[in-house]
């Protein structure tokens, strides 16, 4: 049975004194979620990898001279809201065994002992006390390494955790930072406007419900189901075939959305998985069950002007789709449910990011704005996003491979966790070959169902 055993335990400071005191979050921080994004970088057996992990604290420490927030803690205020504490009480990192080579471990879905190989938070303990930055450092038999690391979403959203990541391992190599690669921390140009509150839209995404099965008065019995992970794998040709089928067939065109620009790989692929995923959850009057699919758009050039390139936040506006019905998304092509993600995501414009700012300011309490799930996908605050709907996250962009601290780059990175049903990232590939990776928790009833649809549909 393979187990993971933790050595040690130590906190990590700048190693410079770092400016102090409350240091602003935007409104965008506050709609986020306040636990932590778990993530796993796998490092295959090679003669780089030191016998200690000492030069990668001794870099971590360098990193939070630039990144000082992380250092700092969380607390809450009135309305549901968080304040930063800049007080340099540092990080968190462990060091780990694990009595296994790295092969054992299969495809690094995150379930099982992989779920083990990133920080835990105990989040019943007062906020205060919770890092807003861990990483473990875990050593297979092999000689193999796993960096699993967690940052507090309400800090970083992916692409600056990422960016963080890559600062941290590029201090480790030996290598200083350039100047475009320090991070840009005033939140300010994300706060909302002085005048309060002239919302232009109507904001679906908080506003509005999401859809439940049909018969069923709340989602506790959906959420109460087994689930199950999958990471499915798409060639580059897989994903180019799923492009060319949603720009081929009859262009979808509603509410303005134009097709002239050609689907994307990532609405072409969204589209096909919720396609799969209303014919593999089989409900009564399947026909009419309605459905809707949340996903986040980086912001940064959306904006007018776009925000600093290394802006640290959470630079992401959550949105969803019109309410579809399994019906209409079954019956009609593929560039039907693409159309209606573009639909969703070219709502997202400088107005409507603003008013949106607007919006979260305007809140008297922001809690149940938060999708913020315990390790079970549970919430008391934030409304199910599993079935009938999915959540579709995307990584196709993010740097993850560009995180070598010596040794090389990674064989694979990817989620430490999926908790909840209808939760999906689309991956890139470690060999960039235009090649992907789904990583995917349904129900265990149809996650079989969803396999099967998911490689017979690329075919049709």
């Amino acid at each position: 049975m393979i187990s993971i055993s933790i050595k040690s335990n130590s906190i990590v400071i700048p190693s410079e004194p770092t400016p102090s005191g409350l240091f602003q979050l935007s409104e965008n921080d506050q709609a986020a979620q306040w636990t932590h994004t778990p993530v796993i970088h796998i490092y295959k057996p090679n003669n780089n990898i030191p016998s200690s992990f000492k030069k990668m604290k001794n870099a971590l420490s360098r990193a939070l001279i630039h990144f000082y927030p992380l250092a700092g803690r969380l607390r809450w205020k009135e309305g549901g809201q968080l304040e930063l504490d800049c007080n340099a009480m540092g990080v968190q990192v462990l060091e780990a065994n694990a009595n296994a080579k790295l092969d054992e471990l299969g495809d690094f879905a995150p379930i099982g002992v992989v779920e083990d190989l990133v920080p835990k938070i105990d989040y019943t303990t007062p906020i205060e006390e919770w890092p807003l930055f861990l990483a473990q450092l875990t050593r297979f038999s092999c000689g193999g390494i796993c960096v699993g690391t967690a940052v507090s979403h309400t800090m970083a959203d992916g692409l600056s955790a990422t960016n963080f990541i890559r600062s941290w391992a590029k201090l480790a190599r030996g290598c200083d930072l350039e100047d475009d690669e320090i991070p840009f921390l005033d939140r300010t140009v994300l706060k909302s406007s002085e005048s309060l509150m002239k919302l232009r839209f109507d904001h679906i995404t908080y506003t509005t419900k999401s859809p439940l099965v049909i018969g069923s008065l709340d989602a506790k019995e959906e959420q109460k189901k087994e689930t199950s992970v999958a990471l499915l794998k798409l060639t580059w040709e897989q994903v180019e075939g799923l492009k060319n089928r949603a720009n081929n067939e009859t262009p979808y065109q509603e509410k303005g959305v134009s097709t002239i620009r050609p689907y994307s790989r990532y609405e072409a692929i969204s589209g096909h998985m919720w396609r799969c995923a209303c014919k593999a959850r089989r409900v009564p009057d399947h026909d009419n069950q309605p459905t809707r699919v949340r996903i986040l758009v980086d912001i940064r050039n959306r904006l007018n002007p776009p925000l600093p390139r290394q802006y640290f936040g959470n630079a992401i506006c959550a949105t969803v789709t019109s309410t579809c019905l399994y019906g209409d998304l079954l019956s009609k092509p593929l560039s039907y449910s693409a159309g209606k993600l573009r639909e969703a995501i070219k709502t997202v414009t400088d107005e409507h990011i603003r008013s949106n700012l607007d919006f979260l300011a305007s809140q008297k309490h922001v809690g149940g704005l938060r999708s913020s799930f315990d390790i079970r996908g549970l919430s008391t605050e934030a409304p199910f996003l599993g079935n009938p709907n999915l959540s579709l996250g995307c990584w196709m962009n993010l740097p993850v491979y560009d995180t070598d601290f010596g040794w090389g780059k990674p064989i694979y990175v990817g989620p430490g966790l999926l908790n909840m049903d209808g939760k999906s990232y689309i991956l890139p590939s470690p060999v960039n070959d235009g090649s992907l990776i789904i990583a995917l928790r349904l129900q265990t009833q149809h996650m079989d169902s969803f396999k099967k649809y998911f490689y017979e549909d690329l075919a049709i």
